[in-house]
């Protein structure tokens, strides 16, 4: 593939009225916001990408994204493709050696960061001399806005110099990082080829239009789009610098569409809504019940308060997606698609579920992806139906590897039977009529007793409970057990702890070595801001609370 993400817009561009809406951010609580069409989408990016390469960056250098959901964020991606620069995500709920190892870590050459995290980037920059540029968003996207004494403003970049397109051969092999924390250890850079990601979310293909061959070109593929009914509104609930929210907006802008986003540090449902209603979008992504929770219980609050008409659908990925939060979705908007799919910044694609007013899915139970296998720890494929776990895996279109570490990429993508897989480490059975059921992360299968457990069935099974809001489930250090079942819970607004009502109601569900010991009310955040469970804060808690060492 002789283009990158960069051509593929571009070709877009051409085809699209200049006014048409490329990027919306929306006002505070859904008022009126800013909106940025696709020729001005164009022009800006072309600007930033000069400026990077004036700066004296090279061909794969890393530009780093320290920043919430702005237009901002898309705009510096854009710019670094067209450039051909390496998009590297920054968790910005990390703090001063985290913060410093992503950025030194990933040899980032550029740092665009937020206004509000001017003080971090500050401490931190006489350890960072590889930096070139750092460029700072002002608050609500001010031309005049001061911004630190070490920093350029991003505002000043797209809105000065030379506008015109860049006029440079792009490649498929051109690369983005995406940063994982995971579950343990630090965080890993996944890096991905532009063809290989494009391919891995179908080569352009619509809802319009699922079943289209791959395109020839950048020109073949916007002629499709051009003949598109509709230019669809995707708004990322979930952060930009997530896997989910960031590969949706790609997704949506190879389609011609519009990338919506919220001002709100963190999420507002309220806000959300009427984002949706005033703007029209079409689709939401979000990161499971951690977001899907919240967003139904403002829509019972408040029955009929919204225009969700426009709403089509609803995409989560990352974590499993409850079956009652779904059908309480889908009262208050039945025209609508709720999707789960199951991937990860290693790979993805590898199975989906979708549910509407017609029909369901079970929680964790998947459709398998094409050019997918699961297999037990020693490689041997598992056979359908025999109720053997195993580990699923990917071919294909899959990542290149972990940036700087060869040793976890020969674990995690090892060669089988002379075919290269993605192994990111999620357990789950094959069902005889070739259908998945997710049984969880391999690091955090809890050994109780000789047994294993994975935490996902028994969080699925705490979550129904009237009063629980959230919980993680984790393994704690036991002499007679080995590890412990400890569930760390979070319960709705005005709800009593009950800790023998929440084991009983497990017992009554689940085998009973799977029942938690222990049931602890939640003295800490579950969730990243991403969505992602965070088993290592919960884990630590759990031991401080049963006076455990940590």
């Amino acid at each position: 593939m002789a283009w990158n993400y960069a051509d593929i817009f571009e070709a877009i561009a051409d085809r699209t009225p200049p006014e048409t809406p490329a990027l919306i951010h929306a006002g505070p609580g859904g008022s009126e916001g800013r909106v940025i069409g696709w020729g001005d989408f164009m022009t800006r990016t072309n600007r930033l990408a000069r400026h990077f390469l004036a700066a004296g960056v090279e061909t794969g250098d890393k530009v780093a994204h320290y920043m919430r959901n702005t237009p901002a964020y898309v705009e510096a991606y854009t710019a670094a493709f067209k450039a051909r620069l390496v998009h590297v995500n920054v968790n910005f709920r990390y703090l001063d050696e985290e913060l410093w190892y992503i950025l030194d870590n990933s040899d980032s050459r550029v740092v665009v960061f937020g206004a509000e995290f001017r003080e971090q980037v500050r401490a931190l920059r006489p350890r960072l001399p590889g930096v070139k540029l750092w460029v700072e968003v002002p608050p609500d996207d001010r031309l005049d806005a001061e911004v630190a004494d070490f920093a350029v403003s991003f505002e000043k970049l797209a809105n000065t110099g030379d506008g015109s397109r860049l006029g440079i051969e792009r490649s498929g092999k051109d690369m983005l990082f995406i940063y994982t924390g995971g579950t343990t250890g630090m965080p890993k850079g996944v890096m991905w080829e532009h063809e290989a990601l494009w391919d891995a979310t179908g080569s352009g293909a619509s809802l319009f239009n699922p079943d289209a061959p791959a395109p020839k070109s950048p020109e073949e593929h916007a002629e499709r789009v051009a003949a598109l009914p509709l230019r669809a509104k995707m708004l990322p609930a979930c952060p930009l610098m997530h896997g989910t929210g960031m590969i949706s907006a790609f997704n949506s802008h190879t389609q011609g569409g519009c990338v919506v986003t919220v001002p709100e540090i963190n999420l507002d449902p309220d806000a959300l809504w009427k984002t949706v209603q005033r703007y029209g979008v079409n689709s939401i992504a979000i990161v499971g019940d951690a977001f899907a929770k919240p967003m139904l219980r403002c829509l019972d609050e408040n029955p009929g308060a919204y225009n969700l008409s426009s709403l089509f659908g609803i995409l989560s990925s990352g974590v499993m997606w409850s079956p009652e939060v779904k059908q309480g979705l889908l009262r208050h908007h039945a025209k609508m698609i709720l999707v789960d799919s199951f991937g990860a910044s290693e790979a993805v694609g590898f199975g989906r579920s979708q549910t509407s007013a017609e029909g369901t899915t079970e929680v964790a139970k998947f459709a398998i992806g094409d050019d997918c296998k699961v297999f037990t720890e020693d490689h041997r494929e598992v056979e359908p139906g025999s109720g053997v776990p195993g580990f699923i895996a990917r071919c294909g279109a899959i990542p290149a590897g972990y940036y700087k570490d060869p040793e976890k990429t020969a674990k995690t993508f090892p060669v089988i039977n002379g075919v290269r897989y993605s192994i990111p480490g999620d357990w789950c059975t094959v069902e005889k009529d070739g259908t998945l059921t997710l049984l969880g992360r391999g690091s955090v299968c809890i050994n109780s007793g000789g047994e294993k457990i994975y935490p996902e069935e028994v969080e699925e099974v705490i979550k129904t409970h009237p009063q629980v809001e959230d919980v993680l489930v984790v393994g704690v250090p036991d002499e007679k057990w080995g590890q412990a079942v400890t569930g760390v819970v979070k319960l709705l607004p005005g709800a009593n702890f009950n800790e023998e009502d929440l084991r009983a109601h497990v017992r009554k569900n689940l085998a009973a070595y799977k029942v938690p010991k222990r049931m602890l009310p939640a003295g800490v955040a579950l969730r990243a801001a991403n969505g992602k469970a965070d088993y290592k804060s919960a884990a630590n808690f759990a031991k401080t609370s049963l006076g455990l060492p940590v």
